[in-house]
């Protein structure tokens, strides 16, 4: 088993994109504050210390604004196949690249269509992947899976972006935790799923959105598919380009297809417990779900619940964690993979959860709750 080890830069967020936040603006929201000069310094040499690994074909674990990723240099099959086997990750999934300068992009892809740049101008650095004709002799093809295209981002974190400036590299980045488990948004995470099995991990703290970035493909000039929901909503891609027709349906591709994008066949954000979503009129749910819980625990089963806000108090089980409030879906997407977690944690067998509104970000949140459950859901009439 080999030594990990771990550079601890602060338990702050470090978004480079301030004037387009992505994040939750509430007590949950950590702002970096610029560092003094002397530990400006020590944040470089850990960086730089991160980065030589990189160069070096090692695998580490670093901050985004969405979840904590798994970097290697994108060009290194032998490094890139470190990260699937540290995940152990099935080789046919495809890896999103992360840039920290829009010149890069010229050396990974073929072309880069106008409709591309307007999201470009819009979104990066942020939550969102553009999937393009990936330029064949550069990247390793375990990248691709065998794809003629590739997904790039730009990462809206100023750790991540000076990670990857100083590895000269673009660098393959899924998420950094063992594959089917939640993603992780804390450091914590990350070492719980991969200590022994990767060279580092960069600590800055919690991550912002919570969620992974949105994956899109574009068809034509005109049409934007959204392959994965994500941090940017399907209405703030209309909004960024009026004149684009949003295809939405790619999301639900058939188990037989080969996955163009990560988070798109394979079982994902899974916690140990069986999870079950429950919808329909709220005083049903809670009565339906309490119901559950009670013949649960009268087997003696451990139990939990997902709720808002609103009704948490009304729920009955082992443990009971918020999704934040019913209002503010970004706290759910904040809190999702944390929450999973802690049922691990707590050993809980039967987990039950409300479901969401599917408009801006809940889109994103339902997609990955779904997921998560099997897609095991029970709507009460």
């Amino acid at each position: 088993m080999k030594q990990t080890k771990i550079w601890h830069i602060g338990s702050k967020n470090m978004h480079a994109n301030g004037d387009k936040p992505n994040v939750v603006e509430s007590k949950m929201t950590h702002h970096f504050q610029q560092p003094d000069p002397e530990s400006a310094d020590r944040l470089d040499i850990q960086l730089k210390e991160a980065a030589a690994l990189l160069g070096a074909g090692g695998v580490i674990a670093f901050p985004t604004e969405t979840v904590y990723g798994l970097g290697a240099d994108a060009t290194n099959t032998e490094a890139v196949q470190k990260v699937f086997e540290a995940k152990g990750r099935p080789s046919d999934n495809p890896l999103i690249i992360h840039i920290a300068e829009i010149t890069q992009l010229n050396s990974i892809v073929q072309e880069c269509p106008d409709l591309a740049h307007t999201l470009i101008d819009a979104f990066w650095p942020g939550p969102l992947t553009i999937v393009m004709p990936v330029r064949e002799g550069i990247l390793s093809p375990l990248v691709t899976a065998g794809l003629p295209t590739v997904g790039v981002r730009m990462p809206d974190h100023e750790a991540a972006l000076s990670l990857i400036r100083l590895s000269g590299k673009p660098i393959a980045a899924p998420s950094a935790n063992r594959s089917g488990k939640p993603s992780p948004t804390l450091a914590e995470h990350v070492a719980n799923d991969l200590t022994g099995r990767i060279d580092g991990i960069v600590d800055s703290g919690a991550t912002g959105v919570g969620l992974e970035s949105t994956v899109v493909e574009l068809i034509g000039e005109h049409t934007i598919r959204i392959l994965r929901p994500g941090g940017v909503t399907a209405e703030e891609l209309q909004k960024a380009a009026p004149n684009a027709r949003i295809d939405r349906g790619a999301a639900a591709l058939l188990e037989s297809e080969a996955p163009r994008s990560p988070g798109m066949k394979y079982a994902h954000y899974a916690p140990q417990g069986e999870l079950t979503l429950v919808r329909g009129d709220a005083e049903a749910v809670i009565t339906y779900i309490n119901e559950q819980s009670a013949a649960a625990k009268r087997r003696g089963e451990r139990t939990g619940v997902l709720a808002f806000e609103e009704r948490l108090a009304s729920y009955q089980a082992d443990l009971v964690l918020s999704s934040g409030s019913e209002r503010l879906l970004q706290q759910g997407a904040y809190l999702l993979y944390d929450a999973l977690r802690s049922f691990d944690n707590a050993g809980t067998e039967r987990i039950w959860a409300e479901v969401c509104s599917e408009e801006g970000i809940g889109a994103a949140l339902m997609n990955r709750m779904m997921k998560a459950a099997g897609s095991s859901i029970i709507t009460l009439k």
